[in-house]
C-alpha cells in the first residue's frame, strides 16, 4: 500500500515537488495542496489530515503554522540551506549582474550564510541577516528588507517567503526568493518515507495488556459459593471486553481478576495510553484495588513477557496505575500520571554494574533514580524528590543516595532549606560526573 504524502506550499515550490516525486511513484501517493499566503497552512492540515499519512511542507514557515493544527501526523519541511542560497546567488550575480555584496537575508542559519560567501571569497560586512526566532512575523521580515532597502543599505533583498517575496516586489524592490534544491527534496522524501516506514513497522508490534484486580480473594467465602464474586468477575469481564473492542483486541480472562489482552501496539496508543481510560471504568465497578502492565513486542511471547514485567513494576508503585514496556526494555509508567519516567531495567556498563553491586542498588532503582534526575530538569536531585516520584518513604531514599554516594555513584553539592522546621536537605547529583569519568577513560 503507497504512503500518502501531503505536500504544502507554494505553487512553483509544490510543482517543483511533485516533479521530483515522480521517481517515488511506486512508494507513496502525492496529495497537492497550494496555498496563496502561508496563513492557510493551518485549516489545510486541519480540514484535510483523514486524506493523508504524513506532510512534507515547503518550509519552516509552513511547517511551524501546521503545527497549531490537531493534527497528531508526521510532519516534515525542506530545509533551505546553502545549496539554496547558492543558486539565488548565481541568478543575481551571473545572470541579472547585480551586486550581492549588500544584501538582507532572512530566515536561513547563520553559517549557512557566511560560510557560503567566505567560499565565494565575497566579504560579507554588509550582509544583514533576519534570525528564525521561533515564528514568522511575515510584516516584521518585510519591513526588516524594506527599510534597508530604502536607507540605502542593501542594493538585493533575498527572502526564503513567498509571501515577502510577492510584497517587496509589488514595491518595486529588487527582491530575490531561496527556494529548495531537488537534492533538498529528495532528501526530505526519503527521510519521510524511511520515517513512515519504521512508524508503520513498530506500530504493528504486537501488545499485551495485562489486568490485575488485586485482593478478589477477600470476596470469598470458605462455605459457600460467592455470588457476589461471580457478578463482580462478569461486571469485569464485560467493561473489559467492551474496551478489548474499541482496541480491536482479543480478550482472554486467565481466572477471577486476572485478565489479558492481545492487540497492536498502534491500535492502543492511536488515542494516547488507553489503559488510563480502562482504570476508570474498573474503579466504578469495584473498590479493590487494580493495576496494568503493558508489553510491546515483536512476538507474542515477548510482548506478554514484558507485560508481566510492567504489571509487575505498577503493582510495586501504586494502586490504580499502569506501566509499560516496550521491546528495548523501556520502562514507562506510572501512565495514569500527568508527570511519568521513562527508564531501563539492564545495564550495559561493567563497572557500572560492579559499583551497583557494590552500593547495594538494584540496576532498576539506579535507573529509575537518573529518570526522575532528568525528568526534573536541573541534573539534581534530593531524598524527598525521589520519595515522591518513586513512592518509598525519605528514609529508604536518603539510605539509597549515600549508599551511591559512598561508591563514587553520587556526589553531594549542596543543601536546600526546608519548608518547615528541620535540618536543610541534602542536594545530590547522581552518575553524571561517573558515567563521564568511564566515557572519558574508554576514549
Amino acid at each position: 500500500m503507497k504512503t500518502r504524502v501531503g505536500i504544502v506550499g507554494p505553487k512553483d515550490t509544490v510543482q517543483l515537488m511533485s516533479e521530483v516525486a515522480v521517481d517515488y511513484k511506486e512508494q507513496l501517493e502525492l496529495i497537492p495542496f497550494v496555498y496563496q499566503h502561508a496563513e492557510e497552512t493551518t485549516n489545510i492540515v486541519e480540514t484535510n489530515q483523514e486524506l493523508v499519512d504524513l506532510w512534507i511542507f515547503s518550509g519552516l514557515t509552513p511547517y511551524s503554522l501546521a503545527k497549531k493544527s490537531t493534527s497528531k501526523q508526521p510532519f516534515f519541511y525542506l530545509k533551505l540551506n546553502e545549496s539554496s542560497l547558492m543558486k539565488a546567488l548565481i541568478k543575481i550575480s551571473y545572470q541579472d549582474k547585480l551586486d550581492i555584496d549588500k544584501v538582507s537575508i532572512d530566515l536561513l542559519e547563520e553559517h549557512d550564510i557566511f560560510e557560503t560567501y567566505g567560499d565565494l571569497k565575497i566579504s560579507s560586512e554588509n550582509i544583514h541577516w533576519y534570525k528564525y526566532l521561533g515564528f514568522t512575523p511575515i510584516q516584521e521580515i518585510r519591513d526588516f528588507h524594506l527599510n534597508l532597502y530604502q536607507k540605502g543599505k542593501v542594493s538585493v533583498c533575498i527572502t526564503c517567503l513567498s509571501d515577502v517575496y510577492e510584497q517587496l516586489r509589488t514595491k518595486g524592490v529588487p527582491v530575490y526568493r531561496i527556494t529548495p534544491v531537488r537534492a533538498n527534496i529528495r532528501l526530505t522524501i526519503n527521510a519521510a518515507l524511511q520515517y513512515w516506514q519504521t512508524a508503520h513497522l513498530k506500530y504493528s508490534q504486537i501488545a499485551v495488556m495485562l489486568i490485575k484486580i488485586e485482593n478478589t480473594e477477600s470476596i470469598e467465602s470458605p462455605h459457600v459459593l460467592s455470588y457476589d464474586l461471580h457478578r463482580l468477575n462478569l461486571e469485569l469481564q464485560s467493561a473489559i471486553l467492551s474496551f478489548s473492542e474499541t482496541i480491536s483486541g482479543s480478550f482472554i480472562s486467565l481466572g477471577i481478576g486476572t485478565y489479558m489482552i492481545f492487540s497492536t501496539r498502534g491500535s492502543l496508543q492511536e488515542d494516547g495510553e488507553k489503559s488510563i481510560r480502562l482504570l476508570d471504568q474498573l474503579s466504578l465497578i469495584t473498590d479493590l484495588p487494580s493495576n496494568i502492565g503493558i508489553g510491546y513486542g515483536d512476538t507474542s511471547l515477548a510482548a506478554e513477557e514484558n507485560a508481566r514485567l510492567a504489571l509487575h513494576h505498577a503493582q510495586n508503585h501504586a494502586a490504580y496505575c499502569a506501566f509499560s514496556i516496550d521491546n528495548n526494555g523501556i520502562v514507562k509508567g506510572p501512565l495514569t500520571e500527568n508527570e511519568s519516567i521513562s527508564f531501563g531495567f539492564r545495564n550495559e556498563n561493567k563497572e557500572m554494574g560492579e559499583k551497583l553491586k557494590e552500593s547495594g542498588v538494584s540496576i532498576t532503582t539506579f535507573n529509575k533514580i537518573m529518570a526522575v534526575q532528568k525528568n526534573l530538569g536541573k541534573n539534581t536531585v534530593t531524598a524527598s524528590e525521589i520519595s515522591e516520584w518513586l513512592k518509598m518513604t525519605q528514609r529508604n531514599a536518603r539510605r539509597i543516595l549515600t549508599d551511591l554516594t559512598r561508591v563514587g555513584i553520587a556526589e553531594e553539592v549542596g543543601e536546600e532549606a526546608p519548608t518547615t522546621r528541620g535540618r536543610p536537605r541534602k542536594i545530590y547529583q547522581v552518575g553524571l560526573n561517573f558515567l563521564a569519568s568511564i566515557q572519558s577513560s574508554s576514549e
